[in-house]
């Protein structure tokens, strides 16, 4: 019978025997009200059939207890359908159901004489019957009901007839009646066997289904006040779920209420996603497909990120699509300013690292001027106080007396003086021009000095962001140049150790803005040191991996050991006056050669070590 068919029988059953709407009673008592019914109306059709059946020419002493019990049994079969329709439970109307059938059964035997009731198969079918009306007290009442006619009440009316003599066994019960009776018990034990199991599997489940209820509830409350975006798709592309944030945002950018049942691909969504059914065929076969898209919102825009994910049966085969969507808007517009404050960085290094090298340039530059300044200001001050003047006048004087210089030299007074004054200026005159030879020379040597450091800044500054060959020791002699005088000034030792290495190919300018901001450093700790023996060591080693290291290592203040992992972070300074910037832009400048910067220190008043460590190409590094 076709289930539409069978779903209207039981409702025309229901609405004629059924005391109320079938939705307001439990499962178990549907089914028992409904066993009832239809056991009732059953026996009352037996009953009229047997009442209107009986032979006239049977044994009035057999026909006259038949009629009265088909007569008995048929209005407490109408009694029980009566009953019913007031009923709040099924309880009592199937109580009195099967007593009806279990006595009229009884009585029907012992007034036929059959010595065989008790072991036919209406026993046990009584047993099962109020078993399952009843339950399991109420099946073992009509059980022992039936064992009881089965050994005592049948052999007890009928008399001998029950009765088999076995030798040397004296008067048992008919072996066919125990074996009904054991049958019987056995009826309603294997019963309660199974109600048990039942309950607990129903139990089970009940409890399952409480969980699964209680998953799906809070799986349901979850995705519900999610701002994600969540749907899942069967594998026709058709929509199973979807969430108040995937209905909101569909109406939204395709002017559409997406409908459950209906494909997720309507025209205007197609025509906004082309891409959409190959998306889902890849997604359907199980690989992962992660999309981010765009979408215009007036002046602004909406980035949202979608991944789609297949969902399998039990057989492991596609079933369909989940998809979840999340707005990354405030991600993007979050990265883009990273980006720019990233550039601004970068422009800011360079002009910190194009600062710093001017810095040095400028202060080794003012010192050589002041030595310059003092060189011309001893020229001037012996110019100033020159005898040349004197030996002008000594020349005009004789010139004056021509004529008679003979005479004037030996015989006037100031002309006997002349010779000896004329000496002595030579002296002078010459021990000033040696004394300003060499000053002329320190200024020749200061004016170069000053020269050639304007010249290297030009020469490292047409080459900044070109990666090309640099010699490492020249390189670094260079950025001492840059600090020679008043490491000079300041006393300080300086020491190179330079392993030989081949050349570095690196962009000059970034590696000397390090190298200069690490000189810096140096000579600043070392002024403020402790130590009265002042050193800065340069270090240059191959390593392993086609990598070389750089050491600027000094015998300063040292740093603190809860210091060092703080150095490289932007603001982070010890000086009084520093600005904590330019060991974070050299430790970034490092990075962007294919490098690394570190620091090591033993501690306070110990000195620092810091290291470069570079590939000797940017091939070396990507690999």
């Amino acid at each position: 019978m076709p289930l539409s068919s069978r779903s209207a029988w039981l409702e025309r059953l229901d609405a004629l025997l059924l005391p109320r709407d079938p939705h307001e009673l439990a499962p178990e008592d549907l089914g028992r009200f409904r066993s009832t019914s239809i056991a009732s109306v059953v026996l009352l059709l037996v009953n009229l059939l047997l009442l209107a059946t009986l032979p006239e020419e049977l044994d009035p002493a057999l026909r006259e207890p038949l009629l009265l019990i088909s007569r008995c049994t048929a209005v407490l079969h109408a009694s029980t359908l009566l009953l019913m329709r007031g009923a709040r439970s099924p309880r009592l109307p199937a109580l009195l159901l099967c007593s009806t059938l279990a006595v009229g059964y009884i009585a029907a035997n012992l007034a036929l004489g059959n010595p065989y009731g008790a072991s036919h198969v209406a026993s046990p079918c009584i047993t099962l019957l109020a078993f399952f009306l009843l339950g399991a007290r109420g099946g073992l009442g009509f059980a022992t009901l039936m064992v009881l006619y089965a050994v005592a009440i049948q052999p007890w009316v009928l008399g001998p007839v029950s009765r088999l003599a076995l030798p040397g066994a004296g008067n048992l019960p008919l072996l066919g009646d125990i074996f009904a009776a054991l049958c019987i018990m056995g009826v309603w034990t294997l019963s309660w066997l199974h109600s048990r199991a039942r309950d607990s599997a129903q139990q089970a489940l009940h409890q399952s289904l409480k969980s699964l209820h209680e998953s799906e509830r809070k799986l349901s409350s979850l995705v519900e006040s999610t701002e994600d975006i969540v749907c899942s798709l069967d594998a026709e592309g058709r929509l199973l779920t979807a969430n108040a944030a995937m209905r909101k945002s569909y109406s939204l950018l395709f002017g559409l209420e997406p409908l459950l049942g209906q494909p997720l691909a309507q025209p205007p969504f197609l025509e906004r996603h082309p891409e959409w059914p190959e998306n889902f065929r890849r997604a359907l076969r199980g690989e992962p497909v992660r999309v981010e898209i765009v979408y215009p919102r007036g002046k602004e825009q909406l980035a949202l990120d979608f991944s789609l994910t297949s969902i399998t049966d039990d057989d492991g085969k596609p079933a369909g699509v989940t998809v979840f969507g999340r707005d990354v808007t405030a991600r993007r517009q979050a990265e883009a300013r990273l980006g720019e404050l990233h550039r601004t960085l970068l422009e800011t290094t360079r002009k910190a690292g194009r600062a710093e090298i001017a810095t040095g340039v400028l202060h080794n530059v003012g010192n050589t001027l002041n030595s310059v300044n003092v060189s011309a200001a001893l020229v001037a001050e012996k110019l100033h106080g020159s005898r040349v003047q004197g030996l002008v006048r000594a020349t005009e004087l004789m010139k004056e007396h021509t004529p008679d210089l003979g005479d004037f030299l030996t015989r006037d007074e100031r002309g006997r003086l002349l010779p000896e004054y004329l000496q002595s200026v030579s002296r002078q005159i010459a021990e000033e021009h040696a004394t300003m030879r060499v000053e002329l020379q320190s200024l020749t040597k200061n004016v170069d000095h000053i020269r050639s450091v304007v010249a290297m800044q030009q020469e490292h500054a047409r080459f900044v962001g070109a990666v090309e060959e640099v010699t490492l020791p020249q390189l670094l002699d260079d950025a001492l140049r840059l600090h020679a005088t008043s490491l000079d000034r300041l006393g300080i030792q300086v020491r190179r150790e330079y392993t030989p290495v081949p050349p570095l190919r690196v962009d000059r300018h970034k590696l000397l803005q390090i190298l200069v901001n690490l000189l810096s450093n140096a000579r600043h700790a070392l002024v403020e040191g402790p130590s009265p023996d002042k050193q800065l060591t340069l270090r240059i080693s191959s390593q392993p991996q086609a990598r070389l290291r750089i050491d600027v290592a000094d015998t300063g203040v040292g740093i603190a050991s809860e210091n060092l992992p703080l150095l490289f972070g932007l603001g982070f300074t010890t000086k009084k006056d520093g600005h904590g910037f330019g060991l974070h832009a050299s430790a970034i400048a490092a990075r962007e050669l294919g490098g690394s910067l570190t620091c090591t220190s033993p501690g306070p008043g110990q000195g620092a070590t810091f290291t470069i460590d570079l590939p000797l190409s940017p091939e070396h590094d990507r690999a």
